[in-house]
């Protein structure tokens, strides 16, 4: 079990993509980018994000992938496709932290638009930790190679995998994530993800609205745009 709070100093929060969460299509107006740096800078100097994560060797069952030690079956076609190279799955779990959950909920009852410049910074700042933690374990496994990173609720991988995934992981007692009855999780900038690890190079990669849980409610896809880079 790997567990990282990863420090401060030279990490910085991925300004153009809070903006995007925000929905500014094209240059932001130059007040809103400032707002936006000032927001993001007091979350890289203040909330580091914390991630745990492990390996597990992969068995193929009638369930699905099963992944071995864990007590996680990943079901459905996605799963299937994603880890059809790979000998091995990670597991990995990503939060800012209940003290981030607090401070925007303060700052909802006195000022709803700087709340939701804190929330769209928190999504970004919660993926940027994801992207650390995926070149450390990119790194741990170097030279073999990573699928991309898919989580609960997208595509066909069930939402309902989430109590098995951080038991797994541990990341009750490790990262204070909890989940309501409808499998979210709280604090609500968490997020969890799993990688292949396999000796080829993972070419085929599977992307896009078309396999997005949140596809029918997503603010992108209504202004016409997607969360894809």
């Amino acid at each position: 079990m790997n567990e990282t709070t990863p420090e401060a100093a030279g990490e910085a929060l991925p300004v153009d993509e809070a903006l995007r969460y925000l929905s500014v299509r094209g240059a932001a107006p130059e007040s809103l980018r400032a707002q936006v740096e000032r927001t993001a800078r007091a979350l890289a100097d203040e909330l580091p994000p914390r991630y745990v994560y492990r390996a597990f060797p992969i068995a193929r069952t009638a369930e699905g992938v099963a992944l071995e030690g864990g007590g996680v079956a990943l079901t459905g076609t996605l799963a299937e496709a994603m880890l059809q190279s790979c000998d091995t799955a990670v597991l990995l779990c990503c939060t800012l932290g209940m003290e981030f959950e607090r401070r925007l909920r303060a700052l909802e009852r006195r000022d709803m638009g700087a709340a939701a410049v804190l929330d769209a910074c928190g999504s970004a700042w919660v993926e940027a930790g994801c992207d650390r933690a995926e070149r450390e374990i990119a790194a741990r496994f170097a030279p073999r190679f990573l699928t991309d990173r898919f989580s609960p609720g997208y595509g066909d991988l069930p939402l309902s995998l989430q109590p098995a995934v951080l038991a797994a992981l541990d990341a009750q007692r490790r990262l204070g994530i909890h989940l309501s009855e409808s499998f979210l999780m709280t604090p609500s900038k968490s997020v969890t993800a799993v990688l292949g690890v396999s000796d080829e190079p993972q070419r085929a990669r599977i992307r896009g609205c078309a396999f997005c849980a949140f596809r029918a409610n997503c603010e992108y896809r209504k202004g016409g745009t997607s969360c894809a880079v």
